[in-house]
């Protein structure tokens, strides 16, 4: 009963839309968070001086907010997936097991 189950959902169209919407749509996220990410890491290793510029009179050099810019970026992009996977994943999902299950 278990494998049957298995091979209805794998084959359903709804099935296969999600799969590819949620990895197409994961594929994305990453490649802008490694572009941000190792951006910021070939600033580290090649472009110290820009990092190292103080802002105004204080203790604070670019590299701080830039850092803390990755920081949020990520924190952006998590929210962003996961409001994606509440709605049209979850929408997605939700009529998966409707047509699998009656």
């Amino acid at each position: 009963m278990e494998l049957d189950l298995v091979t209805r959902i794998a084959s359903h169209p709804k099935y296969q839309e999600l799969k590819a919407k949620r990895t197409s749509f994961g594929w994305w996220l990453t490649l802008a968070m490694m572009v941000v990410y190792y951006g910021f890491i070939l600033l580290v290793a090649f472009n110290k001086e820009f990092l190292s510029q103080r802002l105004g009179d204080g203790v604070m050099t670019m590299g701080i907010p830039i850092g803390f810019g990755v920081i949020v970026f990520t924190i952006v992009i998590t929210a962003i997936y996961i409001r994606r996977a509440n709605s049209e994943f979850d929408d997605l999902t939700a009529d998966l097991a409707k047509a699998v299950l009656k």
